[in-house]
């Protein structure tokens, strides 16, 4: 048996070989700070989990869950973004339940677009926005996110052949990898952009829940005319430390939720019920646990800052995600500068460049470890002398 061109034209996978890196040298028995992952270090917080208990413990859930997800978790959803950013959702027409917003990125273009059409993707970005074009055998291109423009993109730059050809764009604010965020002004740019240019836009809201300093992250449905061109996803993995739970929800234009949804009832049916029920009450129950969540990673984000900062590291804060976007010390690239971190000082971090071209001469650090790891992970850099205080 042999594997399908499909399978084949699938991009390398960039986090499992840095799982493997960090799993070899721990097998060392090395004592590994691992700031490359994207996993939060958290538990899901006991009220949730209490009620998938009660949920399993119910022999309602254990049949097939309705095609289309539970009524019950697509109402939560549209109760969530009123509560939150003051958009109505039809829970009906407007909702699409996802095996995790992973899964939503991937098939948005096997559901909206035909072979050989382009996707338009953020340089750097997600890796895993690749993992659709193959399978849906389409083209696509990217466009820079520059420092100088505060890694937002630049319309006036896309040539007319991207704005020609392009049927669907890919946004994620707050952004995994730079951690940069995106204002209402800037949304409603990219909505004229899109009419005009005849474009769908998916924006990757997957770090929504997390804002620093008072400032919450701004919803691309807020701005007028996002329902006409667009949907966003919103996963339960970062906001409530479900990463395991794979559960999460696409909102928005109500043609692309109904061709996710027309796609799921040929690939699967819907989540684990129970499953279904403990999300539904995530986002309707009490939100200390999200607020608790938020100053947790913002002590850790003001932590390595300061820390950073204290031996010369020129560093900027985030002011949202449980990441930091890091400039590489000069003599160094982003893969040499990650190497020498793990093979001198056992520290693992992501190399800026697998998230694209313009990733290059970055890393990505993730404040999922204790605040005195941390801090001992900067110790750790620190001895190797390369910054000037």
């Amino acid at each position: 048996m042999r594997f399908s061109n499909r399978l084949k034209n699938l991009p390398p996978h960039f986090f499992s070989s840095l799982v493997k890196n960090v799993e070899d040298a721990l097998s060392e028995g090395r004592d590994v700070i691992n700031l490359g992952r994207g996993n939060p270090d958290k538990p899901t917080p006991p009220h949730i989990v209490k009620a998938l208990q009660e949920a399993v413990e119910d022999p309602l859930t254990h049949g097939y869950a309705p095609f289309r997800g539970t009524s019950e978790l697509k109402e939560a959803a549209a109760q969530f973004y009123k509560r939150e950013y003051n958009v109505d959702i039809d829970p009906e027409t407007e909702v699409a339940i996802l095996f995790g917003s992973k899964t939503g990125l991937v098939e948005l273009p096997l559901a909206i677009m035909n072979p050989g059409e382009l996707l338009l993707l953020p340089d750097p970005g997600y890796p895993d926005y690749l993992s659709g074009i193959s399978l849906a055998d389409v083209e696509y291109d990217t466009f820079p996110l520059l420092a100088d423009n505060q890694f937002l993109p630049n319309y006036d730059a896309f040539t007319n052949e991207q704005k020609k050809q392009a049927t669907l764009m890919y946004l994620n604010y707050p952004s995994n990898p730079t951690s940069a965020t995106a204002s209402l002004e800037f949304f409603e740019e990219t909505i004229a952009f899109a009419k005009e240019n005849n474009i769908a836009i998916m924006h990757d809201f997957a770090y929504g829940g997390i804002g620093f300093d008072g400032e919450k992250p701004i919803s691309f449905l807020q701005a007028e005319g996002a329902k006409e061109i667009g949907i966003e996803t919103y996963t339960m993995s970062k906001t409530y430390n479900m990463a395991g739970w794979r559960i999460a929800f696409a909102v928005g234009n109500a043609n692309i939720i109904e061709a996710i949804n027309l796609l799921q009832d040929h690939l699967f049916i819907n989540p684990f019920p129970a499953v279904q029920k403990a999300a539904a009450v995530a986002l309707t129950d009490d939100q200390t646990c999200v607020e608790e969540l938020v100053s947790l990673y913002e002590r850790r984000r003001d932590v390595f800052i300061a820390e950073c900062q204290k031996i010369g590291w020129k560093v900027e804060a985030p002011k949202a995600s449980f990441f930091a976007w890091l400039p590489v010390p000069d003599g160094h690239t982003s893969e040499s500068f990650t190497a020498l971190l793990l093979d001198k000082v056992d520290i693992a971090v992501a190399p800026g460049n697998a998230f694209g071209k313009y990733g290059e001469g970055y890393i990505r650090v993730g404040f999922l470890d204790e605040e005195e790891r941390l801090k001992e992970a900067v110790k750790r850099i620190e001895k190797l002398g390369i910054f000037n205080k």
